[in-house]
């Protein structure tokens, strides 16, 4: 017959052999550090897919997954690692250091300077709100907001045209196709500013923009600054799935309204828009 103790004594054995733990579940790769290049980017649907991947939160189901034991019980854990330090940043996306801040280029001009108010915020802005009429079958004539990346040209060379990188996929970009009108509405908000200036986003002196016009597809002459312009400001677009099938597109204007003061709002015309600098 069995000791008694002989259950209690195979418990203890197994749970010595069971110290501890490591998870090996890697799904993801690295992104190096240098600059992407676009000519030469891996483009294929194997490899561009996991870049739109969130890299803060899979950064730690990877690189600390990956190293990460459960020690026994009154062992510390070890600290993470410099080199996982340094690695996070990077994972799915693009040095981070190499791509000039926007945000807003210094304080904004004086609110009586409408014109080139509205070229500062179309410039330094980074993304906005596209309004179109939908083409969907419940909401169909109905307004559709959609966000989307934006650039006006390089940081240092400002033209006043929004440039679009957009997917025949998207909802908005299949509205356009009906009807190739809509409103792109920036908030000065997107900045440090309003922050700054403690002035809610619907606060009249948190200015607003919206630009209104055509869309259409940027022509073969104009599609290389339409590429500098935008991956120059969201360079991880070069590396964004092929077949997805982007393009360009740009916004040819019909009218700029802005509202940056108490009072009521500005109609810029056209020529003074673009005559005006941002800088």
């Amino acid at each position: 017959m069995r000791p008694p103790y002989f259950p209690l004594a195979l418990c203890a054995s197994l749970l010595c052999l069971c110290r501890s733990y490591t998870l090996r579940t890697s799904v993801s790769w690295v992104v190096s550090s240098n600059d992407v290049d676009v000519e030469g980017a891996d483009l294929s649907e194997e490899v561009a897919p996991a870049l739109l991947v969130d890299g803060a939160g899979l950064w730690k189901a990877n690189v600390l997954g990956d190293r990460l034991e459960t020690p026994a019980l009154g062992e510390p854990a070890e600290p993470e690692s410099e080199e996982a330090a340094q690695l996070s940043p990077r994972l799915f996306s693009y040095p981070v250091e190499k791509v000039k801040q926007s945000g807003g280029g210094g304080s904004p001009p004086p609110h009586q300077e409408t014109a080139r108010t509205a070229r500062y915020i179309a410039h330094y802005s980074d993304w906005g709100h596209l309004a179109t009429i939908s083409s969907q079958d419940k909401i169909r004539g109905l307004p559709f907001g959609n966000i989307f990346s934006v650039s006006d040209g390089p940081l240092e060379n400002s033209t006043g045209v929004i440039y679009f990188y957009v997917t025949p996929m998207d909802n908005t970009v299949t509205d356009l196709k009906s009807n190739p009108y809509a409103s792109l509405t920036f908030s000065e908000a997107e900045g440090d500013f309003c922050r700054q200036m403690v002035y809610d986003p619907e606060d009249p002196r948190c200015a607003r923009l919206t630009l209104t016009g055509k869309m259409v597809a940027v022509e073969p002459e104009e599609l290389a600054f339409a590429k500098e312009a935008m991956f120059s400001r969201h360079p991880v677009m070069a590396k964004w799935p092929v077949g997805h099938k982007w393009f360009f597109m740009k916004m040819d204007l019909i009218q700029v309204w802005l509202q940056d003061w108490i009072g009521g709002v500005s109609i810029i015309p056209l020529e003074d828009y673009f005559k005006a600098s941002p800088f």
